[in-house]
């Protein structure tokens, strides 16, 4: 992670074509002391050049798709999965929907847009929207399967919109759907011909090969309304309609209207030559969400990726204080629109082609573009440009104070605080709400209180995310005894920065520990801050439980079965992420499932008898079912099969991308009976993984795992599974044994 003081912040709101090449560029050639941040509702974004390909079968997911994560770690920038719901221009911060405020210095919006229908009734209800594409994909994965179930049923499938995309859609459906279904395709164009911004000769060509195909063009026909199973058109007409595509200009999101930005009538922001908006200075914008005063072009991807690299170049400029450089696009450019069977048509100016031979065209320049986002190069650490004023030469040195000097400053420390609210507990004298030198705390009336201590370094880019996971994971080991959590004390050490950054990262840093902290009923009672070159964070947790209820390690009994609440993997899912080799996706599943407290699956458990628990962190599974059977005096077999396991987590192994705790973590293998037989098994080395906020291993009586079982899952633990039994201790000296 960057150690280097962070000075500026550019916010990138969306992952579109213009932003992948944002950080494509600073990842290739930081500036020390800048630091960017990505928000964006999509982790996997579309090419739209392959989406085509992507429907009519040619692509997989991943062949058509940038993943963002990987991409962002290359450029060493936070990357924040939410969607933004607004901008406080007073304040600098973008307003996101599930996590605190992030500041900006810069501001770049490339965001994308969504079809316009006008208020057109029926739309919003009945239609399928190409865009977000992620959603569309699930509708037309299940309309697919409706149609493939019921081949013998006649379907009317209509694509409303005349341009490049609703022409593309159709054919790419009309080539992937099998030719064994009854199913009559149509296009409605509100214009009096297809592909109007084409010249003849191309709106030609789709004509013939659409009418080849039997598919009808309905031209000159404006949608009134839409209905269940019909399409109303202002001219009278009704069509039938199992399914509505809808596939027209778009308009840039709803939350733009909100802002003080300058928009056009489709809500896009109105920007000047330097891809800059026209009344925020601070902001700048790129693709669907943008319109260019000067010289307007269409909504394409074309020019949304040619927009990267003069979009990235003025964020440099105006960051480093220099002049910024006009970006005037071409007015004709080459277009290759495909026909769903490898088959496309070039079109450029009054120039048309057609051929196998253009599709493979097309497709050699989008695996091209699309090679650029999927590796990257082991950068060197070389010397960058500075920010203005603080040249390598010119520079003065600055000294970070080390004991008490480290500690953030009271001034700062008050404001970050003031967004904080703890929750009240019974028996807390003094604490976060009354501060004073120490928390005093008067513990319940026959209780005995449960300790523990644990903290991080960062092992993600995002502090609000990272601190509540690592609150779940302090509070575990109170949850796996049965306790009460009550209050914690917090351990904080916040990178170098300026006073303002400080201030915010502190921030977001105090709001995700309240907040996972306050849902589990346990009070913030004070702690320590300083600075220092990287982020650490941990919590000394107490919590309280009645003597006879204590749950522990050493209780299992033979016949009982044993039960694991969430699925492993998370040490190597994350290590891959930080060499950016993990998918967005696979990272998103983990961090959902570290984010899910082991407090009710424990209240559970406790509920119906569990006879020992702990919960699975960083010895991994065996290592820690071993610490069970030790204390239990007792043997067990383990079925590998029945082991959940985190999406991603078998590739990333296979890849041999292991926890750099791994090596310690397997010698607990020599405890395994069937060891040879055991690690031939793909999954074998997900034993010893070290886990993060891991689940609950318990065991609990063979009459209650059922019922355990459905409520775990109905409490939010879905992959809560049977993993083992508990056998009676035998004078073997393996007393594992891992069935497949």
């Amino acid at each position: 992670m960057n150690q280097q003081p962070v000075k500026k912040d550019i916010v990138l709101v969306g992952g579109g074509h213009s932003h992948v090449a944002v950080l494509k560029n600073f990842g290739m050639n930081p500036i020390p002391g800048v630091r960017l941040t990505l928000i964006t509702r999509d982790l996997h974004t579309p090419y739209s050049g392959m989406l085509p390909g992507l429907i009519a079968g040619h692509y997989s997911f991943d062949e058509a798709h940038v993943d963002l994560r990987p991409l962002a770690i290359f450029a060493n920038a936070r990357c924040y999965h939410d969607r933004v719901t607004g901008i406080d221009f007073n304040a600098k911060t973008v307003r996101c929907a599930n996590r605190p405020d992030v500041h900006y210095d810069l501001l770049s919006i490339n965001a994308g847009s969504t079809p316009h229908h006008a208020n057109i009734p029926g739309v919003t209800e009945h239609a399928i929207p190409v865009k977000p594409i992620d959603q569309f994909l699930v509708k037309w994965n299940d309309l697919r399967e409706r149609i493939n179930a019921h081949p013998d049923k006649e379907w009317n499938l209509n694509v409303v919109g005349g341009g490049a995309g609703g022409v593309e859609l159709l054919l790419s459906l009309h080539h992937h759907l099998p030719e064994k279904a009854h199913v009559n395709y149509r296009l409605i164009a509100r214009s009096g011909d297809i592909l109007e911004t084409h010249n003849p000769a191309v709106r030609a060509k789709f004509n013939r090969i659409m009418g080849e195909r039997g598919i009808e063009i309905a031209t000159d026909e404006a949608v009134s309304s839409i209905g269940t199973n019909n399409i109303m058109c202002e001219s009278g007409r009704i069509i039938k309609s199992d399914a509505t595509f809808w596939v027209t200009h778009g308009v840039a999101g709803s939350w733009l209207e909100d802002t003080e930005l300058e928009t056009d009538e489709l809500g896009s922001i109105i920007v000047n030559e330097y891809l800059q908006s026209v009344n925020r200075k601070d902001v700048f914008a790129s693709g669907d969400n943008a319109h260019l005063s000067k010289s307007p072009r269409p909504k394409s991807g074309v020019f949304a990726v040619r927009a990267g690299p003069p979009l990235a170049e003025n964020l440099r400029r105006r960051v480093q204080g220099r002049p910024l450089k006009s970006w005037r696009p071409q007015k004709q450019f080459l277009s290759l629109v495909s026909t769903g069977n490898q088959y496309a048509v070039l079109s450029r100016g009054p120039i048309a082609l057609e051929g196998d031979w253009v599709w493979k065209l097309k497709d050699w320049i989008d695996q091209r573009w699309m090679q650029k986002y999927r590796e990257f190069p082991s950068m060197a650490t070389t010397a960058t440009p500075s920010l203005p004023g603080k040249s390598e030469a010119g520079a003065k040195m600055v000294m970070h104070c080390a004991g008490c000097g480290s500690k953030i400053g009271s001034s700062i420390l008050h404001r970050a605080l003031k967004a904080v609210d703890s929750v009240n507990v019974p028996g807390m004298i003094k604490g976060f709400n009354q501060p004073d030198d120490a928390a005093v705390v008067e513990p319940p009336a026959g209780k005995v209180s449960v300790e523990t201590v644990d903290f991080f370094r960062a092992f993600m880019q995002d502090p609000y995310l990272f601190t509540r996971i690592t609150v779940n994971h302090c509070l575990s080991d109170i949850f796996a005894m049965g306790a009460d959590a009550h209050h914690a004390l917090a351990m904080i050490t916040l990178p170098h920065a300026s006073d303002y950054k400080l201030e915010n990262e502190l921030r977001e840093v105090m709001i995700g520990a309240t907040e996972q902290m306050n849902a589990a009923g346990c009070a913030l009672a004070g702690g320590h801050t300083n600075e220092g070159p990287e982020l650490i964070f941990g919590l000394s947790v107490t919590g309280y439980i009645e003597r006879d209820h204590l749950l522990n390690k050493g209780g299992a009994q033979p016949g009982e079965v044993i039960i694991l609440t969430k699925p492993i993997g998370t040490g190597t899912i994350l290590a891959a992420d930080m060499q950016s080799k993990a998918r967005g996706r696979w990272v998103s599943g983990a961090i959902e499932m570290m984010l899910r407290s082991n407090q009710q699956a424990a209240a559970i458990l406790h509920n119906h008898h569990a006879s020992s628990c702990t919960d699975v962190t960083g010895f991994g599974l065996i290592g820690h079912l071993l610490e069970m059977v030790k204390q239990s005096e007792i043997n067990v077999s383990v079925k590998l099969a029945s082991i959940p396991l985190l999406d991603g987590a078998l590739e990333t192994t296979s890849m041999g991308i292991l926890s750099s705790l791994h090596p310690s973590n397997i010698q607990a293998d020599s405890f395994i009976a069937n060891r040879e037989e055991a690690e031939q098994a793909p999954a074998y080395n997900l034993l010893f993984d070290p886990q993060t906020s891991g689940g609950l291993l318990a065991t609990v009586p063979f009459n209650a795992y059922t019922t355990v079982l459905q409520e775990l899952h109905e409490a939010g633990y879905p992959y809560a599974s049977v993993v083992g039994e508990v056998k009676p201790k035998s004078d073997m000296v393996y007393p594992i044994r891992v069935n497949l």
